[in-house]
């Protein structure tokens, strides 16, 4: 019948298919850009925790290395250059080292900076790497090098009292309640010695001779047998005690079974 009106068929609405949300969310700049941004920052935080790792763990392993060595506390840095860089080609190409200045080895209040330049860790027969250069200043205070002899020096270091550096006449008073040593520091065969000049007091006479022995036994166990081909090569008095200058050039790093201090590396 014309007077009816039949519904007019309406189609059901059209759903959007998952992988086209998908690649209409690829079509929009926007977002592109977010997602880019996303996947680098992503990726500049594993960057920089690894970074922060390797720095940690490379930093204690050199700190506990050298503690080994001059059994104290030791504060170490790798310099500016990303340390993933420095393990991935096994270059290192700028190190710097502190100890605390409580002492080094026997020597109560001795203080050491290091630097190293180029140390590549590449292992060939007896050595681990090697290193381009090496230089240290050890400051040994007064007060340490008077304490040292308390310490080492068999019934002349109990009676030490005070250490005196004198610049002027390079030399060392080593001084006691009955009398006194003099003694002129010096760099032989790549260690540090302490020649005796004279003794006096003590309530009888004594040659140099007769104290030499126990300070070349101290002197020996401080800067002798140092790993890495390490020689001292300089000695300077300050008012307030000694400065001794070490090096090393294209030396080195001994294997674990030459230096067990190394085994860690």
């Amino acid at each position: 019948m014309h007077g009816l009106h039949h519904p007019q068929s309406q189609d059901p609405p059209r759903q959007t298919r998952p992988n086209e949300r998908g690649l209409r969310v690829f079509r929009d700049p926007l977002s592109i850009v977010l997602i880019v941004v996303i996947v680098v920052a992503l990726g500049f935080s594993a960057l920089i925790g690894g970074e922060f790792y390797a720095r940690h763990r490379a930093t204690s392993a050199l700190e506990k290395l050298v503690e080994c060595v001059a059994e104290d506390r030791v504060s170490a840095s790798f310099g500016a250059q990303p340390l993933l860089l420095q393990l991935m080609t096994g270059s290192f190409p700028d190190i710097s080292i502190e100890t605390a200045g409580n002492q080094f080895r026997e020597a109560k209040g001795m203080k050491v900076h290091m630097h190293i330049t180029n140390l590549r860790m590449q292992r060939t027969g007896n050595s681990r790497g090697t290193l381009d250069s090496l230089d240290a200043e050890i400051s040994w205070s007064d007060e340490g090098i008077k304490q040292t002899l308390q310490d080492t020096i068999p019934v002349f270091g109990g009676l030490m009292t005070a250490v005196k550096t004198n610049p002027s006449d390079g030399t060392i008073e080593l001084l006691g309640g009955l009398g006194s040593i003099t003694a002129r520091p010096r760099i032989v065969d790549g260690g540090l010695a302490l020649h005796v000049l004279n003794v006096t007091g003590f309530g009888f006479t004594l040659p140099p001779e007769s104290v030499q022995p126990p300070l070349d036994a101290l002197t020996s166990t401080l800067t002798n047998s140092l790993p890495a081909g390490i020689r001292a090569d300089s000695v300077q008095l300050t008012d307030t005690g000694v400065t001794v200058g070490l090096s090393a050039r294209h030396a080195s790093i001994p294997v674990a079974q030459a230096d067990p201090c190394f085994a860690g590396m």
